[in-house]
């Protein structure tokens, strides 16, 4: 079915209410293993239905938050959702007493379980009114971001749209963009504030109520992390401050040179060469027709999924007044649908997005089939591998969406994926920091991300930016507000990603096979066991971030990226 055919239903409390109370007591009162096997398909089935109703929503009220329906009914979406997680988990607390957990263990896997297990340690119905708060609060958040409506050269432009600019070959018109993008967020500063101190006690209550000294165990919990914890990931951020930082400090001494730029501030950066970006050849309709033929030399598998993607018109890819910024896919299990959500605006990032998603996409269409939910998708730092390989996967055909620019994109796209390794870490550890000490302030906050910065990108100049020199570049990283602790996840996918690179450097078809494996592998395993059934190094054991990034730049020493 065609996006625009799937029709908006908002979820109904007491219907799920009597859906959900009725499921519970015939697990509860199911008489033969047969029976109890039977409640729990039907069980899954209701969660596809009501999961797929939010998620339509979600979608719609993503690509126009102004649309008062769609607005609406997301906000009975996070009104609701707290109080029906009251009854999944009522139905979940009967399934693991039921006298036939074992048959059922065996019948659905000892993996779902332990997920249902943590889920009572991350949820009671004394914090529902802390989860409807929180729903508001971020919905809040994207909202106000997505307002900007910025006067840019004769138009009225988003966040998306003027972002663009930041990175022109023309000097004034970067440092111009930039002061417009972020005197909107300064101009806003209070407000994004005191919506992430109230987040942060609100996160930092809900902790407390269950039981936590913060919210820090709790967010790790909230992500399903249950073969890794804190400790670990300090571990593997000083593998990157020590491996990666002084290689990335390399990176933009290069790319000063390149630029002929004695004294670089921060938006320098953004143009890699004087001759300008990478940039690709044609719009949004000519990136997917590439996308279209790539996917079909790619694999029969590949290619049958794009058409289905494209025939059901399961992407919106361009930037526009209203839509909320940023990427990402998601999955629509009533028809077994991804869906692909983007904002191109015509620089090369269209081209990572859209490789990006969809390898999410692809994940989510090889394991639509699968009939327990929990299992269709991995957990988000698994899940973020297969995202972040495709981009890899893509660079044999890059020349169809970059003609003669193509090696220059390459060059670009390896960089970009070793430099963002600190900042990703840099986020992570920020977040630590802020969710240990829930009752400093917002500039207190700042300060803490400024000296972060200096630790992790210490080659950033701010000059004749007052707001970023205070410490606020953060305000502009929705997942600090949305998602918190989920954006490490990026960088250990990212070094998994490093790892798929270097074997498809020595053996591309190899490298597919294993990268179609871990795909089908889904959400069947937690992270690390995922890692090893298919034969990939452990991040957080030290050493394995050096042994991916040492290759990689041998690879962009091979680039004459003076000429570009």
């Amino acid at each position: 079915m065609k996006f625009e055919e799937m029709p908006l239903v908002v979820p109904n409390l007491k219907k799920a209410e009597k859906t959900f109370s009725r499921l519970t007591n015939r697990i509860k009162n199911a008489q033969t293993k047969e029976e109890a096997i039977k409640v729990v398909k039907d069980y899954f089935k209701a969660s596809d239905e009501l999961g797929s109703e939010i998620t339509i929503i979600s979608i719609r009220n993503s690509i126009d938050t102004r649309d008062e329906i769609y607005e609406k009914a997301n906000e009975v979406c996070n009104e609701i959702l707290p109080v029906i997680s009251g009854y999944t988990q009522n139905f979940n607390k009967a399934l693991v007493e039921s006298k036939f957990k074992s048959e059922l263990e065996e019948k659905f896997g000892k993996y779902l379980f332990d997920r249902i297990e943590n889920s009572f340690k991350t949820f009671n119905e004394s914090i529902i009114p802390e989860l409807q708060q929180e729903n508001k609060l971020v919905t809040e958040y994207e909202k106000l971001m997505a307002s900007a409506q910025i006067e840019f050269k004769g138009e009225k432009r988003n966040l998306s749209q003027l972002g663009k600019f930041l990175s022109d070959t023309d000097r004034n018109t970067r440092l111009e963009a930039a002061k417009l993008y972020f005197g909107f967020l300064s101009d806003n500063d209070k407000r994004f504030g005191e919506i992430y101190d109230e987040l942060v006690k609100i996160r930092t209550r809900m902790a407390q109520k269950l039981g936590y000294k913060n919210y820090v165990e709790l967010g790790y919990l909230r992500l399903d992390r249950l073969d890794y914890n804190a400790e670990m990931v300090k571990g593997y951020r000083d593998q990157i401050y020590e491996c990666v930082v002084p290689v990335v400090k390399k990176l933009r001494e290069r790319q000063a040179k390149r630029l002929n730029i004695k004294n670089p501030l921060f938006i320098d950066y953004n143009l890699e060469f004087l001759s300008g970006n990478a940039k690709p050849v044609g719009n949004t309709e000519y990136l997917v027709d590439c996308a279209s033929k790539m996917y079909h030399e790619m694999s029969s598998e590949s290619g049958k999924f794009f058409d289905f993607m494209v025939d059901n018109h399961l992407m919106d890819l361009d930037a526009k007044a209203g839509k909320r910024g940023g990427g990402y896919m998601t999955f629509i299990p009533r028809y077994k649908s991804p869906f692909i959500f983007a904002n191109s605006n015509g620089t090369s990032q269209d081209v990572d997005t859209l490789t990006h998603e969809v390898g999410h996409a692809f994940q989510g269409y090889l394991c639509a089939n699968v009939k327990v939910p929990d299992y269709r998708m991995p957990t988000l730092e698994a899940c973020e591998i297969d995202s972040m390989s495709m981009e890899f996967f893509a660079w044999p055909w890059m020349d169809l969406f970059f003609k003669d620019q193509a090696d220059k994109y390459r060059f670009s796209h390896l960089d970009g994926a070793i430099s963002f390794l600190p900042y990703g870490v840099e986020v992570d550890e920020f977040q630590h920091f802020v969710y240990e000490n829930p009752n400093i302030t917002h500039e207190e906050r700042c300060k803490k991300w400024a000296e972060l910065e200096k630790k992790y990108r210490p080659w950033l100049n701010y000059e004749g930016f007052d707001y970023l020199i205070n410490g606020k570049y953060w305000i502009r990283q929705s997942h600090i507000f949305a998602s918190p602790f989920y954006y490490i996840d990026y960088t250990l996918a990212q070094v998994i990603a490093l790892q798929f690179k270097c074997l498809m450097d020595k053996n591309y078809a190899k490298a597919w096979k294993k990268y179609i494996k871990l795909l089908k592998l889904g959400g069947k395993y937690p992270f690390l066991t995922l890692l090893e059934k298919a034969k990939l190094r452990n991040p957080f054991i030290d050493g394995n971030v050096k042994k991916v990034i040492k290759p990689q730049i041998k690879v962009l020493d091979s680039f004459d990226d003076k000429n570009f």
